[in-house]
């Protein structure tokens, strides 16, 4: 895959010195907060390692990159497109601000804006999608300033912090995203 440009960003190929980036959140409560239960638990060097063993290798079905500086290309988080459905045309997406002096700084919204330009431009795909949990409200205003719209929500499917929580369904379709 090519590199995609933005104005402060850039959507990359992984590389050697993500490594160290990525073990470092992985077990950062502070990042991992909002995340999926795949970080309800800590991940081991080995487990990260694995992972980025097939980013790196590009063995993964997903279509992934890291967010980085576009001056320096220093790692600042991940994005990816996963459970591509090519006949339908349509994926979720994924991200994560790795690095917590990135945050609240807007790399997330262009990192989004990036991607639907290549999903929808590039890929020909009409539908974008993914979940976040209602106490997640950066996410959520970030998704909407991205154009997703809300059209669903699983009622109290997440248990965090002794309360249940709603997981809200948001996506974007490629008209949308073209006005």
């Amino acid at each position: 895959m090519s590199r995609l440009y933005g104005e402060r960003i850039v959507l990359r190929e992984y590389q050697d010195a993500d490594l160290e980036y990525m073990k470092t959140w992985v077990n950062d409560p502070n990042i991992t907060a909002n995340l999926s239960d795949n970080f309800l638990y800590p991940h081991s060097s080995y487990a990260t390692e694995s992972f980025f063993k097939t980013m790196v290798e590009g063995t993964s079905a997903n279509k992934s990159f890291v967010i980085g500086d576009a001056a320096s290309l220093q790692y600042i988080g991940q994005i990816d497109l996963y459970k591509i459905d090519w006949k339908n045309r349509f994926a979720s997406l994924a991200i994560v601000v790795g690095r917590k002096e990135c945050l609240g700084k807007g790399y997330g919204s262009e990192a989004i804006r990036l991607l639907q330009k290549f999903a929808f431009e590039e890929l020909n795909l009409n539908r974008l999608e993914l979940e976040v949990y209602e106490f997640n409200q950066a996410a959520h205003k970030c998704y909407l300033k991205c154009g997703f719209q809300e059209e669903g929500r699983y009622r109290k499917k997440i248990y965090k912090n002794g309360t249940y929580w709603d997981s809200l369904v948001m996506s974007i379709l490629k008209n949308e995203y073209e006005k």
